[in-house]
């Protein structure tokens, strides 16, 4: 078979996973209008920090340890931005680059670190039945679960009135700094809930890959921007944002079906860089190319009724 269920299972629990990078990008991208590149070094941190605390014997802890650090991560971006005025994209150039020492200093200056033999928040969760499909699927059960956790707790947040003062302020600063409102507050919590949820995924794929890798994180941005361009394709013309939110995850999940298509292709993996690129590149051309595609059909069918006139 060209897709095996054990390669669509993959896709799915990895593209799930990938899924709580693409929302945080959706919250400091789509929602605040920010662009932050320090990504790839949190995403990185929360490995690292997650596979230190689980080689503890503290796996559920190193969840909680890994959201921390990116919420650190995400603070100290936002306080460069709006405190020392630094702007966004140099912010999370200045982070990215600070954090590749500090996620070294953490791996007690290791490029990896396995932690094979070591209980994970997986190996804890699969054990809870001895069932042959709980077995196989108890993964994928448990991010499914937490996916759609997250979801609920970010619409529910996303509804506040410190949500949507968050909102208000990627839509216009100006209008939220009238209303008495401290928009530089906004972006730095709305980065550090960024940072939370990139640093939990980085301690999730750690436990499930079980190991961690200083170039891990590397071109995070590139994939979690694909994984949200894709899923903005099903929520354009939503206004709902609970759709918008799953949408995210759901273009993460096709990502990596397109990378397992990639895989099963013999597509070299030096290349996938190259395709994650491609991705981003079509799903940000696709609008713009219906939209010539529906000009050149009117216009088509302009010059066919002009002559049909000229022929009567």
């Amino acid at each position: 078979m060209f897709l095996t269920a054990g390669i669509i299972q993959t896709a799915l629990e990895t593209g799930l996973i990938y899924g709580l990078v693409a929302l945080s990008l959706f919250i400091s991208f789509t929602i605040l209008n920010v662009c932050d590149l320090s990504t790839d070094g949190c995403y990185t941190l929360g490995c690292a920090v997650g596979a230190l605390v689980t080689l503890s014997g503290h796996p559920v802890l190193a969840v909680f340890a890994s959201i921390a650090a990116g919420v650190l991560s995400g603070f100290i971006t936002g306080i460069l931005q709006t405190t020392f005025r630094v702007q966004s994209i140099l912010a999370g150039i200045i982070v990215n680059t600070g954090l590749y020492t500090v996620n070294l200093a953490v791996m007690g200056f290791k490029s990896n670190i396995a932690i094979f033999g070591t209980p994970t928040v997986f190996s804890l969760w699969k054990g809870l039945s001895d069932g042959a499909f709980w077995q196989e699927w108890s993964a994928l059960i448990l991010l499914l679960l937490l996916a759609a956790l997250l979801v609920l707790v970010l619409h529910f947040f996303l509804g506040t009135r410190l949500g949507l003062s968050i909102r208000a302020t990627g839509d216009s600063s100006p209008m939220v700094r009238a209303s008495s409102i401290n928009p530089g507050f906004m972006i730095v919590v709305g980065l550090c809930i960024s940072g939370g949820l990139t640093g939990l995924a980085g301690s999730l794929i750690g436990q499930y890959n079980k190991m961690s890798d200083i170039n891990l994180g590397t071109g995070m941005v590139t994939i979690a921007l694909a994984s949200l361009i894709i899923g903005q394709t099903f929520s354009n013309r939503s206004i709902h944002m609970l759709w918008k939110l799953v949408s995210v995850l759901i273009g993460s999940m096709l990502y990596r079906f397109i990378i397992s298509l990639a895989l099963r292709l013999n597509v070299p993996t030096e290349a996938f860089k190259l395709v994650s690129a491609l991705i981003v590149a079509v799903a940000i051309a696709a609008p713009q190319l219906r939209a010539l595609l529906s000009i050149q059909r009117k216009r088509s069918a302009e010059l066919r009724a002009r002559a049909q006139r000229k022929g009567k």
